[in-house]
């Protein structure tokens, strides 16, 4: 089922936040102070290609640093991803066929707000994080 539900969110809405993450990720490597927050751009951009199967957990190691960038983050390209999610999961929930990739979308939300300090594990092994 799973991988139908990726298949169909491939499809209508995870190609396009991808390629948004990518975007935002590749701003963000030229200079290198944006790497790090590249490289997470880049990260949550394959989980929002493909995100059935797998979840995202608190890193329990994270500590002040992750705090300061999520806030940079926040500046710099959360809210316009975030935004993005918001967009696509309302246009999705206008269907009957739409809503769970909408309400995926919304789960989203938290994540490409605030990714520091956060891991994306397989959905089977939630506690695999440090």
């Amino acid at each position: 089922m799973k991988t139908i539900l990726n298949v169909i969110w491939l499809v209508l809405c995870g190609f396009w936040m991808f390629l948004g993450y990518l975007l935002a990720g590749v701003l963000l490597c030229i200079t290198i102070i944006g790497i790090p927050f590249g490289l997470a751009a880049f990260r949550i951009g394959v989980y929002a290609l493909w995100p059935f199967g797998q979840t995202v957990v608190e890193r329990r190691d994270a500590g002040a640093p992750s705090c300061i960038g999520n806030v940079l983050w926040l500046i710099l390209a959360g809210w316009w991803l975030a935004l993005g999610h918001v967009v696509t999961g309302i246009a999705l929930c206008i269907t009957i066929i739409g809503i769970p990739l909408g309400l995926a979308n919304f789960k989203l939300i938290p994540v490409s707000l605030l990714p520091l300090g956060k891991e994306i594990v397989p959905a089977d092994q939630p506690f695999a994080a440090r």
